[in-house]
C-alpha cells in the first residue's frame, strides 16, 4: 500500500531519503521506502556515514581489517563508504533504468576540506566517480566559488552532481550559471547532454534557526520557505530562457531545487513544515527519517509551492529589512562547512 508520502510524486517533486547505512540496506527498510514511499533517490554526507559506521554494527568487521590495512585513514574511509554507495546504487538501478535516467540517483560527498580548491575537487570527483562506476551516482560538492568552478568542469565531462551547501538566492543562481556553462561546453564540444543530472540544495531549517529570534512575530517562521519559493521563481525564469531552451533541444537537463535540511528545528512549528509548503513540480525533497514518519502519519500532499509565491520577494524584502540574507548564506555556508569538516575528521578517526 502507497504512504502519504508516495502521494507526493503526483504533483510533480520527488522524495529523496537524506540517509544511508548497511542496516537500512541490509534489514530491506530502503526496498520498503522505495516500494511504499516512491523515493525516489538516496543522500548522504559525513554527518550521515560518521553516524552509521559509529552505531551500525554491519560496519565492525570491515573496520576491524581496515585497522590492520597498510592505507591511508582517509583511503580506509573511502573502502567502506564506495561498498555502500555502490550496493545502494544497484539497488536504485532498475529505477534509474525505468525512468531513463530521472530518478534513482545516489549521492556521495567530496572530502569537505576541498572546498576551496577547485582543481583538488574536480581530481577527487574524478577519481570517486570512475571507482564507483554506476551512472546513477551523484557527486556532492559544496557551492563555494572554488565548488562552482569544479561544477562547470564537471558537468561538461558529463558527471552527475549535486551542488550543496546553498543558503541564498545569489548561491543558488551563481549555481545554476555554472552548470549552465558546463551543459554549454559540453554542447560545444558535441557530447551528449541528456544523461547528465545536477540539482542544487538548497538549505531551509539553518536559516530561520539563525533569525528568527531578530525578526517580528509576523515574519518568524517564514523566511526559508519565501526565500525557496522566490529561488523557485528564478528557476522557472532561468530554465525557460532562451539560452536553456536551446540546450533543452539537445537534451539537457534542467537543474532542480532540491530543498534539504527540511526537519524541522523548531518545536513550536509543524514537524512536517519544510515538506508541506515546498510541495511542487520540477523539485526535490531530501528528508530524513523523522520527518518522512511524520509526513506519512498526519502529512498532507498539496501544490503549495506556487500558493501565494507571488507575495514570496515581497516578505523577502521585509525580512531583508532586518537580516542581510545574502550575507547571512555566506555565513551560514562557512558554518555548515566547518560542521561537515567536523563530522568528516571524526568519521576519519574511527578508522584509527
Amino acid at each position: 500500500m502507497k504512504s502519504k508520502v508516495a502521494e507526493i510524486k503526483k504533483y510533480g517533486q520527488k522524495i529523496w531519503l537524506d540517509n544511508l547505512s548497511r542496516e537500512l540496506i541490509s534489514s530491506g527498510r530502503l526496498i520498503n521506502l522505495i516500494t511504499q514511499d516512491e523515493i525516489a533517490g538516496v543522500t548522504s554526507n559525513p554527518s550521515i556515514f560518521h553516524k552509521a559506521i559509529s552505531n551500525d554494527p554491519l560496519y565492525q568487521d570491515d573496520v576491524k581489517v581496515l585497522k590492520q590495512s597498510n592505507l591511508s585513514l582517509e583511503e580506509r574511509y573511502e573502502t567502506i563508504v564506495i561498498k555502500d554507495i555502490q550496493n545502494t546504487c544497484d539497488i536504485m538501478a532498475h529505477m534509474y533504468k525505468q525512468t531513463n535516467g530521472t530518478d534513482g540517483f545516489v549521492s556521495l560527498e567530496v572530502s569537505p576540506h576541498l572546498a576551496n580548491n577547485a582543481s583538488a575537487t574536480i581530481e577527487n570527483a574524478r577519481r570517486l566517480w570512475k571507482t564507483i562506476n554506476r551512472p546513477n551516482l551523484v557527486i556532492k560538492i559544496p557551492a563555494t566559488k572554488a565548488g562552482n568552478i569544479a561544477l562547470t568542469q564537471l558537468i561538461s565531462e558529463g558527471l552527475n552532481i549535486n551542488i550543496t551547501l546553498l543558503f541564498s538566492l545569489n548561491q543558488v543562481l551563481e549555481t545554476w550559471k555554472a552548470y549552465i556553462n558546463g551543459l554549454q561546453i559540453r554542447y560545444s564540444n558535441k557530447q551528449d547532454l541528456c544523461h547528465v543530472k545536477a540539482v542544487a540544495s538548497f538549505f531551509l531549517s539553518r536559516i530561520d534557526s539563525a533569525i528568527d529570534d531578530k525578526l517580528p512575530k509576523e515574519l518568524k517562521g517564514v523566511s526559508a520557505i519565501n526565500l525557496a519559493k522566490t529561488a523557485y521563481l528564478a528557476y522557472q525564469d532561468i530554465f525557460t530562457s532562451n539560452i536553456f531552451k536551446e540546450l533543452k533541444q539537445y537534451g539537457a537537463n534542467e537543474q532542480f531545487l532540491l530543498f534539504a535540511s527540511t526537519g524541522t528545528k523548531n518545536p513550536n512549528y509543524s514537524d512536517v513544515l519544510y515538506v508541506e509548503e515546498l510541495i511542487g513540480k520540477d523539485t526535490i525533497n531530501t528528508v530524513p527519517d523523522a520527518t518522512l514518519d511524520a509526513f506519512r502519519d498526519h502529512g498532507i500532499a498539496n501544490n503549495n509551492i506556487i500558493k501565494d509565491i507571488q507575495n514570496a520577494p515581497k516578505i523577502i524584502e521585509q525580512v531583508n529589512k532586518y537580516i542581510n540574507l545574502d550575507q547571512l548564506g555566506e555565513q551560514l555556508q562557512l558554518d555548515g562547512l566547518k560542521l561537515f569538516e567536523q563530522s568528516f575528521d571524526q568519521l576519519i578517526t574511527l578508522m584509527k
